[in-house]
């Protein structure tokens, strides 16, 4: 992975003999993003894809993000 240049977003683990340095905000960042996902998925009609089109889907995870985040607040 260093050869590719890729950095290590998740730490380490804490008796592990050599650390592997990581960036916490991006950790955070991620976390976030992993934690919205899991939210979406507790959605029934997103989780099965109940719509058939593009669109619609779209439109109902948009519409899921935007409750999620109003009922966080």
């Amino acid at each position: 992975m260093a050869e590719r240049g890729i950095a290590a977003r998740i730490p380490s683990k804490a008796n592990r003999r050599v650390p592997i340095l990581h960036d916490p905000v991006l950790y955070r960042q991620r976390h976030r993003i992993e934690n919205m996902f899991g939210k979406l998925k507790d959605r029934r009609r997103i989780h099965t894809r109940y719509d058939r089109s593009a669109h619609t889907f779209i439109s109902a995870i948009c519409i899921a993000a935007a409750v999620i985040f109003w009922l966080n607040q």
